[in-house]
């Protein structure tokens, strides 16, 4: 299914890993992408928060859509492990 102006209305994106794991969603462009990280962690059975979302090296906000960021079919979503504390003591 295509929008008025001929583009698809879904893409497909795929979330990379550090250690090379592959996952692979089609989202709508409109879709905020707090419900693909959810699933993300669903799926590998993580904590929430524990992963941050990077997209051409910029850290990817919940209440983001693909539309927002420019994103084509295809794209990678880099998945990093989040650092925790920090603090040194």
């Amino acid at each position: 299914m295509a929008d008025e102006e001929g583009q698809p209305q879904h893409i497909n994106l795929k979330v990379k890993s550090q250690d090379g794991k592959e996952v692979f969603f089609k989202v709508k462009k409109w879709t905020k992408f707090e419900k693909l990280m959810n699933a993300y962690h669903q799926k590998l059975a993580l904590a929430p928060n524990s992963v941050r979302f990077l997209f051409d090296g910029d850290r990817i906000a919940k209440e983001s859509t693909p539309d927002d960021l420019g994103m084509e079919d295809g794209d990678v979503i880099d998945a990093v492990a989040e650092q925790q504390g920090g603090g040194s003591g």
